[in-house]
């Protein structure tokens, strides 16, 4: 029947997003003892964020929007993924583990081993494509920066071996990234010679 076929299931999760943060890592060795959560407003948005490293070499970064799963991502999460990046550069290069001479972090080295959760309550959303699954709200890129550049920083200055511990994971990113190019940089030129 049609009522039947409308059926709505409820989610809750006791500790919201950390809690999922922690359902996401529960398989994996992680860097840190529990997740990170900040949040603010900015801007008449509302922006939480929950993440935690493994020592897994890949991301795994998922958003919301008013409670709807944005499975192609959006603004919010570029707006968390800039912020992150420039944010774990600062401090590397504030702590000498960048010298002048190096390259930034990519953001994939920053974003390597990160499982995070972005979820953001705009009071006007505009969602992209057909299935309505990205977010496409230029001002949610603004407010999720700034808090997550705001509320990050505050939390790193307190934090300084967490902090050492995520930029470690950047660090083994960059490194392992650098050696891959190395190495086809190298088989490339041994093919000239064959």
């Amino acid at each position: 029947t049609r009522e039947e076929r409308s059926r709505v299931n409820h989610f809750h999760e006791e500790e919201g997003i950390i809690g999922l943060v922690k359902s996401m890592t529960k398989d994996s060795e992680t860097v840190q003892d529990a997740p990170v959560s900040v949040s603010g407003k900015s801007d008449g948005i509302e922006v939480e964020c929950a993440f935690q490293y493994t020592t897994e070499f890949h991301e795994n970064v998922t958003g919301f929007c008013n409670s709807i799963y944005t499975t192609e991502g959006g603004t919010h999460l570029t707006g968390f993924k800039t912020a992150l990046t420039t944010l774990i550069n600062t401090y590397a290069r504030e702590l000498g583990i960048l010298k002048e001479k190096d390259a930034n972090f990519t953001g994939a080295d920053v974003r390597n081993g990160l499982v995070a959760v972005v979820s953001v309550r705009h009071p006007d959303p505009r969602f992209e494509g057909q299935t309505k699954t990205k977010l496409d709200n230029p001002d949610a890129a603004k407010a999720v920066s700034s808090v997550i550049s705001e509320q990050l920083q505050m939390y790193f200055d307190r934090h300084l071996e967490e902090l050492k511990a995520v930029i470690g994971c950047a660090e083994k990113s960059a490194k392992i990234r650098k050696a891959e190019k190395n190495k086809n940089k190298y088989a490339d030129k041994a093919e000239v010679f064959f």
